[in-house]
This record gives C-alpha cells, sequence and structure tokens, in this order.
C-alpha cells in the first residue's frame, strides 16, 4: 500500500469524484452515484461497473473503508455497504486538488484560462 500521497497522482476522474462524494458523510453506491452526477451536473454518470471497480482499487489502496456504522435502520437497506474517506484518502484528495490547481494556473498563465474576473 503507497504511503506518500503523491504516489498515487494523478488521479482518475471517477477516483477523485468518489473521494469527493464521501469527503463528509459516509455514503453507499448508489448515493455516491447520485453525489457525482449532482455535483458535475450530469457531465459525469459513474456506471455501477466503474463505481464499484473503483471502490474495489480504493478500498486496497487505503483510500476508504468499508464501515459498518448505518443511519436509522428502519430508513435503510440492510443489504447496502457503506465507505468512508480515510486519512490517507483525504490526504491524496488534498493532493490532488493542489496538482489541477497548479495546472489550471499554469494553462491560465500560457493564456488557456481566461483570468478571472
Amino acid at each position: 500500500m503507497p504511503t506518500q500521497p503523491e504516489s498515487l497522482l494523478p488521479l482518475p476522474s471517477a477516483t477523485f469524484h468518489i473521494l469527493m462524494a464521501v469527503a463528509n458523510e459516509d455514503r453507499h453506491g448508489y448515493a455516491i452515484i447520485q453525489d457525482v452526477e449532482q455535483r458535475t451536473g450530469g457531465h459525469l454518470r459513474l456506471s455501477a461497473g466503474t463505481l464499484y471497480r473503483s471502490i474495489q482499487r480504493m478500498l486496497e489502496q487505503g483510500l476508504l473503508v468499508e464501515t459498518n456504522e448505518r443511519p436509522a435502520p428502519e430508513l435503510d437497506d440492510e443489504r447496502r455497504r457503506y465507505y468512508r474517506i480515510t486519512q490517507f484518502g483525504a490526504s491524496v484528495a488534498r493532493a490532488e486538488a493542489r496538482r489541477l490547481s497548479e495546472l489550471v494556473s499554469m494553462a491560465r498563465a500560457s493564456g488557456f484560462v481566461p483570468e478571472r474576473a
């Protein structure tokens, strides 16, 4: 398992979006799919296959953990698996956000991104 966040960069787009989806709360797969679609205005729609392949890799890399904590049981489906970002996962997400920010700065300096109004 990697120990330095930078060793996993650049992140696949799906991985970064999944990390953002679980940044503030544990979520099950379908809720992650809905969050990503809503956050991107429908521009990114994760298929179940892409989601669960990504989650499996992220569990192996230590970015996520499966949690046994659940919302109110009477409101939940017991078959759902919930995922939580790890401290390492949050470090990797921050490192990727910095990398993307630096990339946009370089693109702006090259004239590919207009200066902010």
